[in-house]
Order: structure tokens, then sequence, then C-alpha cells
């Protein structure tokens, strides 16, 4: 039996997310290094009005996720594996020790200035529940256009999938879908087109940007969102990162890859529990927990017993 971090994606943020971490040396350590690294107090990106920036929202996931990581190793209650969803990519490479935490920082500022920068308004992201892919691909074909554009981003269950794209052509495929039997659908809070060919030049650029730092191979399994598979080579690892912007992220088949290595208890990183949703019916014999709205030693207890 082993162990599972996950780490979420943007639209999982809330405010005053890392002003309420736990009061540990661990959290301040992260604290401190983010600082000296972006010459700022990270706990000024938490507020409500900074959260409406990309830039903020992915630093602050970064930050938490490592920060939280951190007060479990410390306390000899280290995962076997991690995996990320889109930004959650980054801390999960961080904690597999495959990047050192302040080449993630900057990795991470520029990521973020990236996608703002390229669509600073009118796209997004939302997901329609109800539908598969196949009963949904057909409405977004309807739909999508140069000047229409809307894609099939995050696979995250049978029938839980989030589109990306334009706010009109997002709108009409919600619509369509509603019509067509799903059950709900829903606006994410990200502001950027994520997770599709829309950012394939951005990803270029973060391509660049990683081969200005060291990537080591991971200490324990790192497994891949955008590939649903475990990743050990360190090249493939600093290709997946740095595409998986403009890539589509596969949830549900990358939780049941950790089953299938042997995971039997996923706990998620701040903030939210947005993963835990989506992992616990593949967890069903096991348990897939968040560290929000619950007690660090009660996960402390459940990995012990692991």
């Amino acid at each position: 039996m082993s162990v599972l971090f996950t780490f979420p994606g943007q639209g999982a943020q809330r405010p005053h997310m890392l002003h309420t971490l736990p009061q540990d040396p661990e959290v301040q350590r992260t604290l401190d290094e983010t600082s000296a690294i972006l010459g700022s107090d990270p706990l000024l990106l938490d507020t409500d009005s900074a959260l409406n920036s990309t830039y903020a929202v992915q630093l602050c996931l970064l930050v938490a996720g490592v920060a939280m990581a951190r007060v479990f190793v410390a306390q000899h209650a280290a995962p076997d594996m991690v995996a990320g969803l889109s930004i959650g990519a980054y801390p999960a490479a961080v904690m597999a020790g495959v990047l050192d935490y302040a080449d993630a920082v900057k990795l991470v500022q520029r990521r973020g200035q990236l996608m703002e920068s390229a669509y600073p308004h009118g796209y997004g992201m939302a997901a329609i529940s109800g539908l598969d892919r196949y009963q949904l691909a057909p409405l977004i074909a309807k739909i999508h256009s140069d000047a229409t554009p809307v894609y099939m981003a995050n696979l995250n269950g049978p029938r839980q999938i989030v589109i990306s794209g334009g706010e009109s052509a997002m709108q009409a495929v919600m619509t369509l879908a509603l019509a067509s039997g799903a059950t709900k659908t829903t606006k994410l809070a990200v502001n950027v087109p994520s997770h599709c060919e829309l950012f394939d030049a951005a990803a270029v650029e973060m391509q660049t940007a990683f081969s200005m730092v060291k990537i080591e191979r991971p200490r324990i399994t790192y497994l891949s969102a955008s590939a649903a598979r475990a990743m050990f080579d360190p090249v493939q690892i600093a290709n997946d990162l740095a595409q998986n912007m403009a890539k589509q992220v596969h949830w549900s088949d990358t939780a049941r890859l950790a089953w299938e290595r042997g995971a039997r208890l996923a706990i998620e990183m701040p903030s939210g529990n947005v993963l835990t949703h989506l992992t616990a019916p593949i967890f069903a014999e096991g348990l897939a927990i968040a560290c929000d709205g619950n007690r660090i030693d009660t996960l402390l207890a459940l990995i012990a017993r692991e």
C-alpha cells in the first residue's frame, strides 16, 4: 500500500489560502524562501483582488502545495507518489525532487505571466457534468471555429468534462450540453483557456525557460496528468511540465493509474477538495481526503496506517 499526494490546479484557489496554512516551521520556511525569490511578500498574493490574476493564483497554488507537503515530510510522512493537475504538476515535481523550489517559483512566475498576457480577458474554462467525451465532442464541433474557439480540455471523470476557450463559444456549448442531457454546467474561476492549442506558442516559450534550469530524476513516483502515466526521465518530465498548459488533462485516468500502482490513500494539498471529489470514486476501496477541513494529526495517522 502507498500514499499519493495530489496538487490541485487553477480554480481551486480561495481568498486567504496562504494565511490559513498551518502555523508550522515548514510553512514559514516556504514563505520565507518565496519572499526571497520574488522580492515581495507572498502573503500579498492571496487577497480577493489579487486572485483575479492568473499569475497570483498559480504562485499561491505552488506555495500552498509545497508548504503543506513539507509539513508532512518533516513528520516522516512523505508520499510514495505525487500527481498534480495543471499548475499542480509544479509542486508535485518539487516534492518528487525533480525541481528545486527556487527554480519552480521562477518557472511558475513565467508561466503565469505568459498565460495572463496571452489571454487577458474574454476566455476561461467551464465544467460540464452528465455527458461523456463522445457525447460532448460533436457539440463542441458545432460551435468551434477560428472566431469562436472552444476545446475539450480536462477529462476529470467519465461524465465530468471541462471545456476551454472563448466566453461566447463556451456558453454556446454549455447551452447545447444542457439541451442534450447534461445535468450541470459551471463556469470555473479560471480566466484563461488552459489545456488546449491556444497555448501552443506559450508552451514553446516555457520549454526555453526549462532549458535554463536543472531537472533531476524523481526520487518518488511522478505521475503526469497530461499523459496519465508515470515519468522517470528528467528531459521527458521537463517537456511535460512546459507543455502541460497546452495539453489535455486526464485526471480520471491518472487517479486510476495511481490506484493500479498501489496507492490506497490520496491526500489533496491545499487549496480545496476538487481533486478529492474526482479521485474518491476510483479510491472507493481506499480513501481520498483533502487537507482542507481535516486535522493534520488525523492525516498523519492515516499515512502512518498505510
